[in-house]
C-alpha cells in the first residue's frame, strides 16, 4: 500500500483545462485601440505573404517577419498568437485578391468564374495549397458562400448544394496542385520547358511504353498537341465537371 502511495505521488498531475480564448477574427473585428505603432494586421500579412511567395512557406517565421517589418520580435504577437494565426492572416490576405462574380449571373457562370479566379490566385501563391484546406477566414469563406448563393433557388437541398460546390473545388484544388507540382519538378531538375522535361524523362518513358502495357497512353504521347497548354487543360476539365453537374440538375 505504501508503495502504491509513493507511485501515485510521482505521477505528473493532469494540466488544468486551458481558458477559453478568443479566436483571431473575433479579436480583429473588435474596435481597435489607439495605435502604438504603424504595425497593422495588413502590414503583417503583406510582409509574410511576400516572404512565402519568394522563399517558400518554411521561410516564414515570427523572427524573420519582425526583421522584415523593422519591429521588435514580439511586436507581431499583439495581433497573432503564433504561426498558426499568422497563416490564417496570410491565407485571408491572398483570398482577398479574388474578386467575386457579380450577383446577376447564373450558377454555372458563377462557379466557372470562381474556379478560374481561384486558379489564378493559387498559382500566384502556390504555398496556399499546403495550408488552406481547413482554414476558416472571412475572405476564404466568401468563395463557397458565393457559390452556394448561385445554387440557392434551384430547388436543391443544402447537402446537395454543398456537394456540388465541393466537387468543383476538389477539381480546382487537384488540377492546380498538379500544375504547381509540375512547376516545382521543372525547377528542381533545371528544366525550362515541357519539352526539356520530356527529354529528361524519355529513357524511363521509352522503357515503359516499350512494355506494350499502355497503348492508349502511348497514343496520347504521339498525338497530343496541347501537352503544355495548362490553361486549356484546366478549362476543358472544368467544363466537363460543370457539364456533368448541369446534366444531373437537369439544367
Amino acid at each position: 500500500m505504501a508503495t502504491r502511495r509513493k507511485e501515485e505521488s510521482q505521477v505528473t498531475p493532469e494540466p488544468s483545462e486551458p481558458k477559453e480564448s478568443v479566436f483571431l477574427w473575433e479579436r480583429l473585428n473588435r474596435p481597435a485601440p489607439a495605435p502604438r505603432s504603424t504595425l497593422t494586421p495588413q502590414r503583417i500579412a503583406t510582409a509574410a505573404v511576400s516572404i512565402a511567395d519568394t522563399e517558400g512557406l518554411d521561410a516564414v517565421t515570427m523572427r524573420r517577419l519582425a526583421a522584415d517589418l523593422g519591429v521588435a520580435p514580439m511586436a507581431a504577437y499583439r495581433y497573432v498568437s503564433g504561426k498558426d494565426e499568422l497563416l490564417e492572416l496570410m491565407v485571408d490576405h491572398v483570398y482577398g485578391e479574388l474578386t467575386l462574380p457579380s450577383e446577376a449571373k447564373g450558377w454555372r457562370e458563377v462557379m466557372r468564374e470562381l474556379a478560374l479566379r481561384t486558379r489564378t490566385v493559387l498559382l500566384g501563391h502556390p504555398w496556399v495549397t499546403r495550408t488552406a484546406v481547413f482554414t476558416l477566414t472571412p475572405n476564404q469563406l466568401a468563395v463557397p458562400e458565393r457559390a452556394l448563393a448561385a445554387l440557392d433557388g434551384l430547388d436543391l437541398d443544402a447537402d446537395t448544394m454543398m456537394a456540388v460546390v465541393r466537387t468543383v473545388d476538389s477539381y480546382v484544388q487537384g488540377a492546380v496542385g498538379f500544375e504547381i507540382g509540375r512547376t516545382e519538378l521543372l525547377r528542381e531538375q533545371g528544366w525550362s520547358s515541357g519539352n526539356e522535361a520530356r527529354t529528361g524523362l524519355a529513357p524511363r518513358m521509352t522503357w515503359l511504353m516499350g512494355t506494350g502495357r499502355y497503348p492508349t497512353f502511348a497514343r496520347y504521347l504521339g498525338e497530343a498537341s496541347r501537352k503544355d497548354d495548362l490553361k486549356w487543360q484546366f478549362e476543358t476539365g472544368l467544363d466537363s465537371v460543370l457539364d456533368g453537374i448541369a446534366a444531373r440538375l437537369g439544367d
